[in-house]
């Protein structure tokens, strides 16, 4: 991706205990866009939240700590990142999944060093 390159932004939202063959959905979202050659992808831990089953879950109450809210957020060129959506549909039992049209302002990885001489 370019600076002033128009992107997608993909955001989904899920529980922290959503799992996938043994595994979370969200670790198991990320390897995938990852093996796709997405730009890049994120995942963020809430404090509190809810969704649609309107049940608050957060971190003061011990007994819903592990249902805590989870975002993970990828951005690439439009055309991969709706190539990737048809993934979500056999991951995503319950949560929310948006796309957002973003600009990419800058994206630079870090260099990798050459190995010592």
């Amino acid at each position: 991706m370019k600076p002033h390159e128009m992107a997608l932004r993909l955001t989904i939202y899920l529980g922290e205990a959503d799992q996938w063959h043994h595994r979370p959905v969200y670790t198991e979202i990320v390897h995938r866009a990852h093996a796709a050659g997405l730009a890049g992808a994120a995942v963020f831990r809430g404090f509190e939240g809810f969704g649609a089953s309107h049940h608050i879950h957060t971190t003061r109450m011990l007994s819903v700590s592990e249902h805590l809210p989870v975002t993970v957020v990828i951005v690439d060129t439009e055309d991969r990142v709706r190539a990737f959506l048809p993934q979500l549909d056999e991951l995503i039992q319950t949560g929310l999944a948006i796309l957002d049209p973003v600009e990419v302002v800058r994206y630079v990885g870090r260099r990798t060093q050459a190995p010592a001489s």
